[in-house]
């Protein structure tokens, strides 16, 4: 029998935001979860606490939290999601750096794509923080640009909640994004937003993706084929880390 922590815990965003962290990147240890959270190692274990009682949460014999049963229903990243965070993040620091717009990292989860973490730029006016988020993969830049690089058999598996009609039209779409190299989303995931997608290899036939988003005003097509060139550009140099990363780690 579970008995409830007896304290309470005010920081909703924390709580929902460490369950996010769960479901993405994996175990974590109490001081990794608080230096993700940027709380006291304290805080981080209240919340993990609560996290468990609820059912958002386990935690294993060695000591590490990973998620619980009310997060089993969401399929897992193709991706080691964690790493590829850690290394990624220079990256689209210096992507957005360059562009000026927001850049997100994103996985393949099923259908859906999550938004692994996301850099906004300075504009006053911008594209918002999506991390943790999710959507339909056949919609959003990134998650298109992923699908286009899939085995057959592994991209009906991602298509298959589609009807004959819907899937027979991404196809079609995935066709160009493949020819071209990259994705285009102009406000078919959120009125006002656009995006350009690339996909990232990760090496084992695993894919992620990268891409930029504006407010749909300050985009344009004379503003595609720069910003084509800075996610290429972005994307090959993760995809060196990440090799690089790999390498050490079977050392």
């Amino acid at each position: 029998m579970k008995n409830r922590p007896q304290y309470s815990i005010a920081s909703v965003d924390n709580a929902l935001h460490l369950a996010q962290l769960l479901l993405l990147e994996g175990p974590l240890r109490v001081s990794e979860a608080a230096a993700r959270l940027d709380v006291s190692v304290s805080t981080a274990h209240r919340l993990l606490a609560m996290l468990v009682y609820r059912d958002f949460a386990e935690q294993a014999s060695d000591r590490t939290y990973r998620a619980g049963p009310m997060l089993g229903g969401a399929p897992a990243p193709d991706v080691s999601v964690g790493d590829l965070r850690a290394v990624a993040l220079p990256h689209l620091r210096r992507l957005v750096d360059r562009v000026q717009e927001s850049a997100n990292l994103v996985v393949l989860s099923g259908p859906q794509v999550r938004f692994v973490h996301t850099v906004e730029c300075a504009q006053l006016i911008r594209a918002g923080d999506r991390s943790g988020k999710a959507l339909p993969a056949h919609v959003s830049s990134a998650g298109k640009a992923i699908l286009a690089m899939l085995e057959p058999d592994d991209l009906a598996v991602a298509l298959a909640g589609l009807d004959a009609t819907q899937r027979q039209r991404v196809r079609r779409g995935l066709g160009v994004v493949r020819r071209n190299g990259f994705a285009l989303n102009n406000q078919q995931t959120e009125a006002g937003l656009s995006a350009i997608g690339v996909p990232v290899r990760c090496g084992g036939g695993r894919f992620a993706g990268i891409s930029v988003a504006m407010p749909a005003f300050r985009f344009s097509r004379d503003r595609v084929a720069p910003l084509v060139e800075e996610l290429v550009t972005c994307a090959r140099a993760l995809e060196d880390d990440v090799r690089e990363a790999g390498g050490d780690r079977q050392q």
